[in-house]
């Protein structure tokens, strides 16, 4: 049956590609296959994993918090209460799974806890197991009234949801109203039983992200302790704003509220901050939120955005640049900028995403402002199905039906494995990880399952609801039914500085889609290879150039015209007698003067070893290891730096180092996790250790499977560490570790693995930039000039010497003869992160946007 669904898809694909339109037959097929993988995920996860938070779908099991190799911040999300299971109530009944719902709110009644020992982030907690019971409960309520079901439900989650936030209160115990960014569920925060409250930044998203789930608890429960507590923490954030740019930034301490991360984005760290101030508005009918919304809105729209993309800048000069990469959560913005009504910004962004999954089948977690990959790790985030739901609702162009298709097949062919669905370790290699975040199950399908139903498919109305972040559904009618506390109402609200007509309300597809279905496909067309993605590739000579003029239908000259270029006419006889050409119709001629300059070299990660030179190995046990971009530079150490080998205790270094007086002197041996690269290396420094190297501790992890992984700093200075620094993966690792338990004195050659080998450094083709200008009329140019001729079937270049014809009449010589050009041929991308979830990224902090960020 799922090979029929397939080749039904596959040839849906092919008759449409042409014509983007979907029959209802065909959005039927393809809402039954997204059920069916619903149900493998599901399914696989209750019957392997059920009551663990997760399930690892490669080793057919759950995932405990304890029993499996700690994975850093990620495992900030498990707090042993089945996450989820909790996760995915609501989803259950927008597929209208109303049986499977009903069995699964008695399971999380039977069996789930909220008092366990255990340190969980706040912002996880809140965004996937608040919101979750809240949703749930919400759902429930709902089948209630209706009379047919749930009947002998008394609010239980609603119970269960007031518990959990009483048990997160504590993390707002500051001098500024800022939360911690984890909390102890059972000890809360600070006391000797805690093990958290030392922590003294969080992530402009995880602060700002509670209104929502906080909001609704203090409405429906009566307590309105919850909705003060986030209001309190957005006030805050809205104070320490950068008052010139209107931006804010990525970190801030919690007490003194100064930013630690002055990077500004719409990405990790600070997404769902903008997302809730504008879906408060929505959710809670206060104006203050719309208005805070649309100040922040303008300062992106001013510095961030650069249509396609979606830039960082530095919030108190928002005019630099401060990284050449974006992250994949950036993927929700083209959604919210729908609710915002500003549609021709959202449908550029997406389109530029939508090139870079084709390229890469996935989003990588972070890709390069020429769509490179720069972290390859996919861990099947849904935002940018989320953005593809919001652009079809807004349009109703069936070129986002044809997106949504796309992502449901790269879903089945590279991320199905027997037991759910695999997160993606790097989208180059294809490789699998043991991970299926719940964000998954909660978000994925809810929004996949939408895009292909009609409103009368649906088991409710889903224009009563408005989504939180992780997608839960809450009901807009809290802004009316409820009214907020004295003591939850802002002051003083903000002025705005420019308002247009969709300021205070919802955008009318009628008025920005008058009778004109083409109105988005002519804002897409020009990113249509913004990637080199999509055109058939054909080796044809240097001397001719290929523009898309032919898939869009337009004519040549409309298309030049699109790009800002007019093109005149010429006489096509004296064309002809001038040039020697063969006389054509439609012939054009526009001169283009080009300026050469060499292009600058790609930063190469240079591959290293560790060498074992000590009996029995004497130089013949050689491992590959990856650099780092700052420490001692082993490319300009002669002989490289050796030494004997040990291990650092604690293993991850992120603590005070217990054996200081072994270590010195030695090479340190240090596990990967719980802190960022830069912070082990200067403990492990200030405790005399000559060199490190750290370990990968995902298992399994090996070079021959993985791009060459570089590690980079924490954000910071690094010019004070200058020991050397490498990293290995597991498995290259553990033989290590495994020679230095069976011989106890291993001594290691750190060095450059091409001057091991002995190979000189290859050297790179010579690149060529070439900037062009239009011509003036009658202007001569200096040098050799490159020629476009314009012509129905063909298009030439050709390079002239001005001077030698004027003097000789000679034929100008083709761009061979006189020396080919040579571009730099894309080489081989080692990424500098093989895992983006790691606490060593440098990209930012506890994550945003309904999971853990890159």
């Amino acid at each position: 049956m799922l090979k029929t669904l397939l080749l039904t898809l596959l040839c849906g694909w092919a008759s449409c590609h042409e014509s983007q339109h979907m029959t209802p037959e065909e959005k039927s097929v393809i809402r039954d296959q997204v059920v069916e993988m619903f149900d493998h995920a599901y399914g696989s996860y209750m019957k392997y994993a059920y009551p663990a938070d997760e399930l690892m779908p490669l080793s057919c099991r759950g995932r405990v918090r304890g029993l499996e190799p700690n994975r850093g911040d990620i495992d900030d999300s498990l707090g042993k209460f089945s996450l989820t299971l909790i996760d995915t109530l609501d989803t259950l009944v927008v597929l209208n799974k109303l049986d499977e719902f009903e069995e699964g709110v008695r399971k999380t009644l039977k069996d789930v806890r909220l008092d366990n020992d255990v340190v969980v982030s706040v912002f996880e907690t809140n965004i996937r197991v608040l919101g979750g019971l809240l949703g749930a409960h919400v759902m429930a309520d709902m089948l209630r009234q209706r009379g047919d079901r749930m009947q002998w439900y008394q609010d239980e989650l609603l119970h269960m949801a007031k518990e959990l936030g009483h048990r997160l209160l504590p993390a707002f115990n500051t001098t500024s109203g800022l939360p911690y960014p984890r909390v102890n569920l059972k000890h809360g925060v600070v006391s000797p039983l805690s093990r958290t409250g030392t922590e003294s930044d969080t992530c402009t998203a995880c602060a700002g992200t509670m209104i929502l789930e906080f909001a609704a608890l203090s409405r429906l429960s009566g307590e309105t302790v919850f909705e003060e507590h986030a209001r309190k923490a957005l006030d805050v954030l809205w104070e320490k704003r950068q008052r010139g740019s209107d931006l804010v930034g990525t970190v801030i301490n919690i007490h003194s509220g100064d930013w630690v991360r002055r990077d500004s984005g719409v990405g990790a760290g600070i997404d769902s901050y903008y997302e809730y101030l504008m879906k408060a508005y929505i959710l809670l009918g206060d104006s203050v939120f719309l208005e805070r919304f649309n100040i922040h809105y303008s300062a992106i729209m001013k510095y961030i955005s650069q249509p396609p993309l979606l830039l960082n800048v530095h919030m108190h000069n928002p005019t630099v640049s401060v990284r050449s990469w974006m992250d994949s959560l950036l993927a929700f913005f083209p959604g919210l900028q729908v609710l915002r009504g500003d549609l021709k910004p959202a449908i550029e962004t997406h389109e530029m995403l939508y090139q870079v999954t084709k390229q890469h089948k996935f989003l990588p977690e972070a890709f390069t402002t020429e769509f490179r990959v720069h972290w390859g790790q996919h861990p099947l985030r849904p935002e940018f199905a989320e953005s593809t739901y919001y652009l079809y609702k807004a349009t109703g162009d069936p070129y986002y039906l044809r997106v949504g298709q796309s992502i449901v097949e790269k879903l089945n062919a590279y991320a199905r494995v027997p037991c759910g669905f695999a997160a993606v370790q790097d989208v180059r290699t294809g490789t699998h990880e043991d991970r299926m975040d719940s964000f998954f199950l909660a978000e994925m399908f809810k929004y996949l399952y939408l895009l292909f139903s009609e409103k009368s498919q649906l088991p409710f109305d889903i224009d009563d609801y408005i989504f939180t972040t992780e997608a839960h559904l809450l009901p807009v009618s809290l802004s009316t039914t409820v009214a907020p506390c004295r003591a939850n109402a802002t002051d003083a609200p903000p002025v705005v500085h420019e308002e247009d007509p969709f300021t205070y309300s919802c955008p009318s597809v009628q008025t920005l889609f008058p009778n004109n279905p083409s109105f988005a496909k002519t804002i897409r067309d020009g990113y249509k290879y913004l990637t080199g993605v999509g055109r058939p590739f054909n080796s044809i000579p240097v001397r001719e150039i290929e523009l898309p003029l032919h898939d869009d239908g337009m004519e040549p000259v409309e298309f030049l015209k699109s790009m800002g270029i007019s093109l005149t006419p010429m006489n096509e006889a004296a064309l002809g007698e001038a040039r020697g050409l063969k006389e054509h119709k439609g012939v054009y001629r526009v001169k283009l003067v080009a300026q050469l300059s060499q292009a600058v070299e790609e930063e190469e990660v240079v591959p290293h070893i560790v060498q074992l030179i000590s009996p029995p190995f004497l130089g013949r046990t050689v491992l590959t290891a990856g650099p780092a971009k700052f420490g001692m530079d082993l490319t300009k150490q002669e002989h490289g730096v050796k030494g004997s080998i040990m291990k650092a205790l604690p293993y991850t270094a992120c603590g005070p180092i217990e054996n200081a007086d072994q270590l010195r002197g030695h090479i340190a041996l240090a596990l990967r996790g719980d802190c960022m690269f830069a912070g082990k290396a200067r403990r492990l420094q200030e405790a005399g250790a000559t060199g490190v190297i750290f370990i990968d501790h995902r298992d399994g992890s090996n070079i021959e499977d993985s791009p060459l992984f570089q590690m980079v700093g924490d954000g910071d200075s690094t010019a004070d560490l200058t020991l050397p620094l490498v990293f290995l993966f597991s498995r290259e690792g553990a033989l290590l570790t495994t020679a230095l338990e069976e011989h106890h004195n291993v001594d290691v050659l750190l060095l450059p693995k091409e001057r091991q080998l002995g190979h000189d450094k290859p050297e790179k083709p010579l690149g060529v930039n070439i900037k062009f200008r239009l011509a003036g009329e009658g202007e001569a140019a200096e040098g050799p000039t490159l020629e476009f001729v314009l012509e129905k079937g063909e298009i030439l270049l050709e390079e002239e010497e001005e001077e030698e014809e004027e003097e000789q009449g000679e034929e100008e010589q083709p761009l061979e003869e006189e020396g080919q050009l040579v571009g730099d041929a894309e080489s081989q991308r080692n990424c500098e992160k093989a895992s983006g979830a790691d606490d060593e990224d440098t990209a930012l902090c506890d994550s945003p946007a309904g999971s853990e960020q890159p």
